[in-house]
């Protein structure tokens, strides 16, 4: 974003430290000329209007242009720009065609009731009646996969088994989707399964107003007992920014009116539900509170009643690593009784493991259902998941490291210059800055600090770098941007694809300050807040 006249001032200001004629010594010389070389071919490029949107968008490889094709040069930068998005809207159709977006479904129910409700009486002569026996009384798996026909038609077909209690069956569905505006889409499905007869549907969307869409389902259901319709149509509206309300009406088998509010924000989500039909008739209530940290914690309550009975619902989920999130939740109901429900989506992957604990609610099933889990959790992530991580992240370091290696020995070899280059400005500007009581670098450290105790195994990795900022020093200001630093003249990273620091001491007025800064964040010294407190 920088503007041209900021531009010209850089560069001028570089110019003046790296000309070739302002140093004697022939290694510094030659030093010179090459840093001098680099920053005249950058002044080219961004000068001019038309290469410094093509770098901008392609950077190297657009100025390039080696066997790779681009758009005119003579263009203006606005045209450059749309023609960029026309080609990445081309790039993103043929990603679309390469896509099947796979998706699926395991769920294993175990019945586990004989830990809690036995009668040991009718089994003390049975051998091997001491153990409790725990068994999988269902299992349902579903799959789906998406295939673009073209840049508005979507082809998707999907299906699932299920069995319980040694009787089980199975369904396919073809469905065929079709953007038909950007306001709504159509959607016909076909079907057919050995429990159930052919089915026939036809889904429509439609957007009503910008914060107003409908969703209309209808189907025939073809089975031995005749044609069985259904229809079932959702009117949603945008409340607000984070919340939206919507009304359900279904007819058929299980015919209901539902309404419900649903509130999602950064930190939170609240819904709250009331059906009348039949033969269900409830009302629900649930909340979700959002952690902001990076494992992305969320715990989560609810509370059912209707017809059936009542069911309270608590529990949590936590990211373990880049693709997974595990979470389990307590369902204590009448006459349900006591569940425990372990669910791990791993990438568009989800399995399911409901475990039946017990018909009545006995105590001793919701302890055991809510302590049981955070033991076995909080053992395996000190013990496995933590480790792993670890150790992921170390290899996947060493490989951006091998990856970079050669780079970064150049701009490390370049900063050193650059460094040597600076010493006699930096010596004018430390004596100018001297007679005014202004802005002197005692010392600058750039890299990874290690603080915390928790990770004082791990290694510091910094480079001096008070010579550097010292040379950007201007009227007794420092001021340097929303940008990594390793990028700033006699810079360089130390510790690629880490977290990085600028730690900062210096004397402004005769007072020392002392600053830190995080890579990518904007800083500007002097400032009161810096300073060191002399009692301290």
């Amino acid at each position: 974003q920088a503007s041209q006249e900021e531009l010209k001032a850089a560069y001028r200001r570089l110019c003046m430290l790296y000309h070739p004629d302002k140093h004697r010594d022939p290694e510094l010389k030659t030093q010179a000329e090459r840093l001098f070389n680099l920053v005249h071919q950058a002044y080219e490029v961004l000068s001019d209007p038309q290469t410094r949107a093509i770098y901008d968008i392609y950077g190297r490889r657009g100025l390039e242009m080696e066997g790779w094709e681009v758009v005119e040069r003579k263009r203006t930068p606005a045209e450059i720009r749309e023609e960029f998005e026309r080609l990445q809207r081309e790039r993103e159709e043929r990603r679309l065609q390469q896509r099947t977006n796979p998706k699926g479904t395991i769920s294993v129910g175990i019945d586990a009731t004989d830990l809690f409700d036995r009668y040991d009486e009718e089994y003390e002569d049975v051998p091997g009646s001491s153990f409790p026996q725990i068994e999988i009384n269902k299992m349902h798996i579903s799959q789906s996969i998406e295939a673009p026909l073209t840049a508005t038609d979507t082809a998707i077909l999907s299906g699932n088994l299920s069995t319980q209690n040694g009787n089980g069956g199975g369904s396919i569905n073809l469905a065929l989707r079709r953007v038909t505006s950007a306001k709504g889409w159509g959607e016909l499905e076909f079907g057919a399964g050995d429990l159930q007869g052919p089915l026939f549907g036809l889904k429509i969307f439609r957007n009503l107003t910008p914060r107003c869409f409908i969703t209309t389902n209808c189907a025939l259901q073809f089975s031995s007992r005749g044609i069985r319709p259904g229809l079932t149509t959702v009117l949603a509206r945008n409340l607000d920014k984070n919340t939206m309300g919507y009304l359900q009406w279904r007819w058929g088998i299980q015919s209901a009116m539902n309404t419900s509010i649903v509130r999602d924000t950064k930190t939170s989500h609240f819904t709250m539900a009331l059906q009348l039909g039949i033969p269900h008739s409830f009302m629900m209530v649930s909340y979700q509170h959002k952690f902001q940290d990076e494992d992305q914690t969320r715990v989560k309550g609810s509370l059912k009643a209707g017809f059936f009975g009542t069911i309270v619902e608590y529990g949590a989920e936590r990211k373990i690593s880049r693709h997974s999130i595990l979470g389990a939740t307590v369902s204590v109901g009448v006459p349900q009784g006591v569940s425990l429900k372990i669910k791990l989506n791993r990438a568009s992957q989800t399995y399911f493991f409901p475990v039946h604990l017990t018909d009545q609610l006995l105590p001793s099933a919701v302890f055991y259902a809510t302590v049981g889990p955070l033991v076995i959790y909080f053992a395996m992530h000190r013990l496995i998941i933590k480790p792993y991580l670890r150790a992921q992240k170390e290899r996947e370091l060493e490989k951006q490291r091998e990856s970079t290696a050669s780079d970064i020995l150049q701009k490390k070899q370049e900063a050193e210059a650059a460094v040597r280059l600076m010493q006699e400005s930096v010596r004018r500007i430390i004596e100018a800055e001297e007679a005014r009581m202004g802005l002197i670098v005692v010392n600058a450290w750039y890299g990874k600090f290690v603080n915390d105790n928790s990770r004082k195994n791990e290694k510091v990795k910094v480079i001096d770098v008070t010579v550097p900022l010292q040379c950007l020093v201007k009227d007794s200001k420092l001021i340097l941007t929303e940008a990594s630093k390793a990028g700033l003249p006699g810079f360089y990273d130390p510790c690629v694809g880490e977290e990085k620091s600028l730690k900062v001491l210096y004397q402004f007025r005769g007072v020392l300050h002392q600053v830190m800064s995080a890579d990518n964040e904007a800083l500007r010294i002097p400032k009161q807040s810096h300073r060191i407190d002399a009692d301290g």
